[in-house]
This record gives structure tokens, sequence and C-alpha cells, in this order.
């Protein structure tokens, strides 16, 4: 033992020689050691006058670099820094926080200033903190979390966010779309036969009592009693108030839901960034930072391990998905490719033909509804009605698994799998919306011809379609209500069967049945899909947003239930934090689309001269011109001077100038990254040469 630490004296110099001169030194000196490192050939980059490593003055004194070190401490410590930003061990910095508060209290040293801003401080943190408690099942989606993975537990807080964004809309409906109707007196009632009108009549009620089955009927149609109702645009009166909030309102729910989009995917897209990039190590990062000391409870503890667990479960996956590919030849590589692009043709094939058969469906439901046998038979004439929503579901069930697949061939990453199962199902999904709102459409210009002899006469198909408002209103019910149903009869007739049969048959056919995990694509695709129906259909549907409140709340208990009770927890993990991204970007996607068919209508389809609250419009739209030119003379001149020119080119101005201040700023911040980057892994490289000369020194000194 003696003669390794006078070996290691004889290597660094005692704790008295090594602030000595270098006369006073044996070996080579500390100045000739630190020249060699790595970081000295970036010396060039720290501007002139800078002196190279080790290049002090030779008379230097230890007394004096032990004095500039006290002194760099003790500046630290007078610093203005957060006591959660210093290097210390907890105990250390509550002894700190102890003596500093009795130091101030002593002195009267805090100003108050200082005293206030204090204040402002904990209690932006004490309100964030109760905010943040004040979420609706917090607790549940730590426990999803830390059972089934962040994956999992990425759907149930996308659920809960698209909760909140339809009682928000709930909430605008009822304040601008039903509390005005009633305040102004109670609406008329349903229109009567006129035979008068150039445009037809609006018959609704059947004569005669009306039989079980009928109200079964009209309940899963929209028809019947429901369609006079505040369920559907035709109920509300032609009053000019009413029909100014009742537009404003469709505006004011689309402003805020993009207002609450739009930060949380840019928080996303920032931690999917950072994610990727590889600016922190991985592992490191999670083995050292990841765990929350504050935890209490074996049971939090448990959760905190099984989701750090699942993190480096994605990291392990992915780097070895990496490193396969890293490996490949260039053979390989086209081999891979090749797979790729057939594989993508196939997608594209199978998309093709299921917006075929979406567009052929919406077109024989037409032609079925004319047939005499069909109108006399209620049970036929619901299944021709629901023709559509069978078809899109038997899509939307049939390939979403095929998609999977054919992922799982291509050779990705799991993140990157999920990623590609997301983009082909929701344009799966969301196509096959659009198709089936551009049949209906369709119908109700008379394909776009203004001059064809059903639509000359009022501008749309009023003989098919008096109030054809009502009309898509009804199919856009119909489609929340089947999409409902169909998931209760997944979960009834499929999952706890399933589950079933495979604890109470352990043999072939349990294995058979296997093990069922909860396909996070294909429940988030379902979700925002869902939710582009509500958006299409709150114009139409004042009330839809609050009938999917109910059935997203619903909808969580009984996931929550399921997986619980009949999934287990996936074999193949993938990172949260792009699949969340991406879950906010489809969302955004889904608004988009769910904004064109409402302004086509809105700006362009003559609304119905029979029903809603636009009565005897050219358009939608010509109600708000007309309601502005009732305003004071001071508002109109400021609304146009909004429209012309010389408030259009220097808002665009400024914006350009903000947008290149703003890519300028994120270039530099992008530069002084990389210089951080490129410092950390000069250190590294320095410490691993330090390390590597020490151990050559100690060699060479035990060899003399």
């Amino acid at each position: 033992m003696e003669e390794r630490s006078t070996c290691e004296s004889e290597v660094w110099g005692s704790s008295e020689g090594f602030l000595a001169p270098r006369e006073a030194r044996g070996g080579p000196s500390l100045s000739s050691v630190l020249n060699e490192l790595p970081s000295a050939a970036t010396l060039r980059y720290r501007g002139p006058g800078v002196l190279p490593w080790g290049a002090q003055e030779e008379e230097e004194e230890n007394g004096r670099s032990i004095q500039a070190f006290a002194e760099a401490a003790l500046k630290e410590l007078q610093e203005p820094h957060p006591f959660r930003e210093l290097p210390w061990p907890m105990q250390a910095r509550r002894a700190y926080r102890q003596s500093h508060a009795r130091d101030q209290m002593a002195h009267g040293s805090r100003s108050k200033g200082a005293h206030w801003a204090r204040w402002l401080r904990r209690s932006k943190e004490k309100m964030r903190e109760d905010l943040g408690n004040l979420q609706p099942w917090a607790w549940t989606l730590k426990r999803i979390g830390g059972q089934f993975g962040a994956g999992t537990e990425s759907y149930f807080s996308l659920l809960r966010f698209l909760l909140l964004l339809n009682v928000l809309a709930s909430v605008v409906n009822v304040c601008m779309m039903l509390l005005p109707t009633w305040l102004e007196g109670a609406p008329p009632g349903p229109p009567v036969s006129n035979s008068s009108s150039p445009c037809g009549s609006y018959n609704l009620h059947s004569q005669g009592l009306v039989t079980y089955p009928t109200q079964i009927f009209n309940l899963l149609t929209g028809k019947g009693y429901l369609e006079w109702s505040p369920l559907f645009y035709g109920f509300y009166p032609p009053r000019p108030l009413l029909a100014v909030t009742y537009l404003c309102s469709v505006f004011v729910i689309g402003l805020i839901c993009l207002l609450l989009i739009l930060p949380r995917s840019a928080s996303g897209l920032k931690q999917t960034l950072l994610a990727e990039s590889g600016a922190l190590t991985s592992y490191s990062h999670r083995v050292f930072s990841a765990w929350n000391f504050g935890l209490r409870g074996d049971v939090h503890v448990r959760l905190r391990q099984r989701i750090i667990l699942y993190e480096l479960q994605v990291e392990l996956e992915e780097a070895v998905v990496r490193g396969r590919a890293a490996v490949r030849t260039v053979g390989q590589h086209a081999a891979v490719w090749s797979v790729r692009m057939l594989l993508n043709l196939l997608v594209l094939a199978l998309l093709g033909a299921a917006f075929f058969g979406v567009y052929w469906a919406t077109g024989l439901t037409v032609e079925l509804q004319e047939m005499p046998v069909v109108q006399q038979t209620p049970l036929l004439k619901l299944g021709v009605d629901y023709l559509p929503s069978f078809f899109i579901f038997g899509v939307n069930f049939v390939l979403p698994p095929v998609f999977t697949l054919i992922a799982k061939l291509e050779g990705y990453t799991r993140s990157r799998q999920i990623v590609l199962i997301l983009l082909r199902t929701v344009f799966l999904r969301l196509a096959s919306l659009m198709f089936l709102l551009f049949s209906l459409w369709n119908k109700i210009t008379c394909g776009g011809n203004a001059e064809a002899q059903d639509c000359k006469t009022c501008g749309y198909n009023y003989k098919e379609l008096p109030c054809w408002e009502t009309r898509v209103g009804q199919e856009m019910y119909k489609l929340m209500l089947f999409d409902l149903l169909t998931g209760l009869a997944v979960m009834l007739l499929i999952k706890f069967p399933r589950k079933l049969l495979f604890g109470l048959c352990p043999g072939a056919l349990g294995r058979l049945a296997g093990t069922q995990e909860f396909q996070v694509p294909d429940e988030v695709l379902g979700l925002i899909y869902a939710q582009t129906v509500v958006w299409v259909g709150s114009f139409f549907c004042p009330l839809l947003p609050l009938l999917n409140t109910a059935k997203f709340l619903l909808l969580f208990y009984l996931k929550k239930f399921t997986l619980f009770s009949t999934c287990s927890p996936a074999s193949r993990t993938f990172r949260a934090s792009t699949v969340n991204f991406v879950f906010l970007l489809v969302l955004l996607l889904g608004l988009a689309i769910s904004a064109v068919p409402v302004l086509y209508s809105i700006f362009l389809i003559p609304p119905s001269e029979l029903c809603g609250p636009f009565r005897g419009q050219s358009s939608i739209w010509a109600l708000i011109p007309e309601s502005i030119s009732s305003l004071p003379e001071t508002t109109q001149n400021f609304l146009s001077f909004l429209g012309t020119q010389a408030f259009a080119v220097p808002l665009l101005l400024i914006s350009s100038i903000l947008m290149a201040y703003t890519v300028a700023l994120a270039h530099s911040y992008g530069r002084l990254i990389s210089e951080l980057k490129h410092q950390i892994e000069t250190e590294v490289q320095n410490k691993v040469f330090l390390a590597q000369r020490a151990v050559a020194l100690s060699s060479a000194n035990r060899a003399v």
C-alpha cells in the first residue's frame, strides 16, 4: 500500500508540489500535459490574448490559487441563484436556505421589491401546481403509464384533452344558440304544408299513433320527433340576433380548438426533436435523472420503476433496429427499399378500393331509399339508412390490421411503425368521411349544376332535401351514434369472450385466442375520427358536442375497464414523445379537413327556405354584411379598413419581419447548441486522455 501511494505521489507530485514551480517537480510539467489535450486545439476560437494551458507565471504561489478558488466559490454563493439550481445535496441546500433566511431577517437586507417578486414567483408555482392537481384522472393516467407504458397512457391523455374541447364547445353552443333562441321568445312549431311556396313543403311528423319500433327508428336516425328539436339546425327560428350568434359560434369553437391544440403540439414538437436529436444521452439521462426523489409509498415507487423500465426498453429496441440498418450492404439497402415501395403501392391500391366503395355505398343508399319496399319496411329502411356507416365501419375494421402487418414488414423502428400506421389509417378514415360528404353535397347541389331542374328554383335540391342542413346533421348524428354502438359491440362480443376463452381454455384453443394488447394507433384514430365528425356536424347539429361529451366520458371508463380486465402489457413499446406529437398533428389535420365542408356550406350553398335561422338569404354568410351595415358608421369604417390593402400590406410586412427575426434567432440558437455539443465532446476526450496519460505515467514509474 505504501509502495502504491509512493508511486502515485511520484507521478502527480505531492499536494504541496502539485502547485509548485516546474523546476521543483520531476517528469513532464503540467503545462506540457495540458497542452496535449484535445481541447487545446480549440484555443484559436477563444479570441486573442488567451494564454495556453498552464502558462501562468512561474512565481505563482499556492496561496493565490487557493484564494482564487475561494473567491470563485464565494461569488457563486453571492449570485442570486435559486436554491434548486445549486449543485449541492439536499441537506446542504436546506441548511443554506435556513442560514440565508436567518441572515436576511437579522440584517433586514431584503428589499420590498425582492420580497414581492419572490411572493409572485411562489404564487405562480402554487397556482400551476393546483391547476395540475385539478386535472381529472391524474392518478389513473399514472397508473396506466406505469402498468402498460407511456404509449397507452398517451391515448387516455388525448381522450381527456378531447373531452375538454367538447365541454368548451358545448358551453359555447348553449350560450350562443340555445339561450338566444329562448330569450327572444318561444320558438315556433313545426312548419305546415304550404303549397304556395316555390320551394315545396317540409313535412315532419307522421299522422296517427307512432309505434314503439318507429320510436326506436327515430332515435337511431334522428328523424321524427328529433328532427324538429334543438338537436338539429331546422329547429332554430329566423331571428337576426340568433342568426348572427349561430354563425359566430362556429368560428368561436374553431378558434378555441386551434388555440388549445397549437401549444400542445408545439410542446410535443420540442420533446420529439429533443428525443430524436440525441442531445441527451438516453441511457444516462434515464438512469441518473429520471428518478423522482419526492415519491412516497410503495405504489408510486413501483409505478415509476415500471415507467423507467418501459423507456429503457424503447431505447434498447430502437438501438437494435438502428444497429441492423447500419451494417446493411448496398444490395441489402436496395432490397429493403424495393420491398417498401411494393408495400406502399399495395397500400395505395387498398385505399383506392375503399374510397370507391364508400362512394358507391352512398349512391346506392339514395337509390334504395326511393324504392316502395324499403319505405314500407322499417327494419329494411333502417339498414339502408345506415348502409354508408356499415361500409365505413367494415373498411375501418379490416384495413388497419392489414396496415399493421405491412408496417412490420418494412423494417422500421417501433415508433416509426406507429407513425406510418397512424398516417395511413387516418387517411383512410378521414378520406372515407370526405367521400361521404362529397356524395351528400353532390346530391344537394345537383352535381354542381345550378341550372338543373331540381336546383334551378331554390339553388339546391329542394324536392329530395327540403331542409338539407338537417339532413347533413342527421348523417353526422348517425355516424357518432354508430361509432359508439360498434365500440360497445366489439367490447362485449369480441374482447370479453376472447379473454374468457384464453383464461378457461389452456390448450390449443386458448393459445389460438392469444393475449390481447391495447392497440394504440387504432384507438387513437377512432378518437380523432369521432372528433372530426363532431367538428363537421356541430354547425348542422348544435348539440352534437354535448352528446359527444357524454360519449367520451362513457368511453373513458369503458376503455379503462377493458384495459385492466382484458389486456396485457405490450410486448413491444414505442417512444411516447414522438407519437404524442403525431397525435396532435393528425388532430390538427382533422380540424382543417372539417373546416372545408362547413365553410363551403356557409359561403357557397344557399340555405334552406323552409327551415333554419338563415331563411331568405342568398347564402349563410350574406347575413354578416347586412348586420354590419346596421352598425354605427365609425364601426363600419373600422371593419372596412380591416379588409383593405392599407391594413393588409403593413400587417404582411410586420409578419415577415417577425418571421425573419424568429428564423435568425432559431439559427443562432442552433449554432450555439452545436458549439456546446462540440464542447461536451471535447471535455469527454479530455477526460479520456488524462486517464490514459495517468495510466501510462503510472506504468512508467513502476517500471523504473
